[in-house]
């Protein structure tokens, strides 16, 4: 297949150079930043640019762009895509683009699902992509009515083949409300930690905590506004949440009640043993 990758960041960089590494499939890129253009050129990420004369060519198109942008590119490029193609974005978001995307789709005639691949660094850009880093991930996809069952087995193969673990399957709506929390939600309490005035002074008093409370902290602040502000509503909610039960330790430890106190570190013990993950 002839596949599309659209912004070299980490995401789309490591797009690239997954497909490049773990399959024969042809990729052609474009970033609006000429290093990065060279450097994924040289590196062998992609086998040339993404221009006017090979978009038409190309089978599926991964747009690795913030939301807004994502949204005008598929619209400012709609006319060179393929009828027999599928645009897939790659946003943190998805109710808001979605929407837009779904009726360029269908105003166009070429096939569209939203994604999301959960996978990440602290730090972005094409020099931070790697080829390793989907490996053992989720893969999220918002597929609906229009989306053929053809369509979704090939990405699944495309997907599994350069690396992620798990495809899941899912609504906008559900995904915005669950990476509310799991997501967003951690990058607003990590910048908010890192604001006490003692992390200033803590060389030699922390470990691995420390570094796990903060290092979501370096982050793309033009990025995380953009994601936030286009999931406000339920960010609002679980930060609101998040706050109601900070208040609970803190009229615990002010009341000196130390049965309160074991209550809650004993709650939390037990939810994070029943809800998994990592």
């Amino acid at each position: 297949m002839n596949i599309a990758v659209v912004g070299l960041g980490l995401i789309g960089g490591s797009l690239a150079k997954s497909i490049k590494a773990r399959t024969s499939h042809t990729v052609y890129g474009c970033d609006i930043n000429e290093e990065t253009m060279l450097l994924a050129r040289l590196c062998g990420a992609i086998d040339g640019e993404l221009g006017e004369e090979q978009l038409p060519q190309c089978d599926i198109i991964l747009v690795a762009l913030r939301p807004a942008a994502a949204v005008e590119w598929v619209k400012s490029h709609a006319e060179s895509i393929s009828k027999n193609a599928a645009v897939i974005d790659m946003c943190g978001v998805k109710r808001t683009v979605c929407a837009e995307l779904s009726a360029i789709a269908d105003q166009y005639g070429f096939a569209y699902i939203g994604g999301h691949p959960m996978a990440g660094k602290e730090r972005g850009k094409f020099i931070n992509s790697a080829d390793t880093l989907f490996a053992g991930a989720p893969m999220i996809l918002t597929p609906d009515e229009r989306t053929t069952p053809q369509l979704l087995e090939t990405l699944e193969k495309l997907f599994t083949d350069i690396g992620f673990g798990r495809m899941v399957y899912t609504t906008p709506d559900e995904h915005d409300r669950i990476i509310a929390y799991t997501s967003q939600l951690a990058h607003i309490t990590s910048s908010a930690y890192i604001k006490s005035p003692e992390a200033q002074r803590q060389r030699g008093f922390s470990a691995g905590s420390y570094r796990d409370m903060t290092r979501v902290a370096h982050l793309d602040e033009d990025m995380w506004t953009e994601l936030c502000m286009d999931n406000a509503d339920y960010l609002t909610e679980q930060a609101e949440l998040l706050a109601a039960h900070l208040q609970e330790y803190i009229t615990a430890l002010r009341g000196r009640d130390e049965a309160a106190l074991r209550a809650l570190f004993r709650d939390g013990r037990e939810k994070k043993a029943s809800a998994g993950g990592n």
